[in-house]
C-alpha cells in the first residue's frame, strides 16, 4: 500500500524562498503510469464515525489525502492507519474502503482521481 506522509518528508523552499512545499509525489513521478489520463474529478469528503465508504473499485489512479482525523484504509484485502497529512495513492480497479478509527470521531479528506485513458464514464453513486 502506498501511503505518503509530511511527517516523512523535508520541505523544500520554492518559489524564490517564500513557500514550503512538502512533496509527497515528485514532478513527473507517476507519468509513466498516468500517460494518456486525465483529471477525472477533485473533491472533498467526510466519513462519520461508526460508518465507512462503501468497498468499490474504478478505473481511475486516485488519491485520498487525509486533512483531519484518523481512519483504517483497506486497498486489494490490505490495511493501513491514516491520518492527517497522509495522502494515499489507489491504482486503478483495486476495491477500496475507508473508516473511521473511531465511532465517535470523523476522517475528513481531499480526494482527486487521474481518469484511465480510454475507460468509459463512471457512475460514482453506485461505485
Amino acid at each position: 500500500m502506498d501511503v505518503r506522509s509530511i511527517e516523512n518528508v523535508a520541505p523544500v523552499v520554492e518559489h524564490n524562498g517564500t513557500v514550503p512545499v512538502w512533496w509527497l509525489i515528485n514532478p513527473r513521478e507517476m507519468k509513466d503510469i498516468t500517460d494518456g489520463g486525465y483529471l477525472e474529478l477533485a473533491n472533498e469528503f467526510e466519513v462519520k464515525g461508526g460508518e465507512q465508504v462503501f468497498p468499490h473499485t474504478h478505473p481511475t489512479h486516485e488519491f485520498y489525502y487525509v486533512t483531519s482525523g484518523r481512519g483504517i484504509m483497506t486497498i486489494d484485502g490490505e490495511t493501513a492507519e491514516v491520518s492527517q497529512g497522509d495522502l494515499i495513492y489507489i491504482p486503478p480497479d483495486k476495491v477500496h474502503s475507508l473508516r473511521p478509527i473511531s465511532d465517535h470521531a470523523p476522517i475528513h479528506c481531499f480526494c482527486f482521481a487521474v481518469g484511465v485513458k480510454g475507460a468509459g464514464e463512471i457512475d460514482y453513486t453506485t461505485h
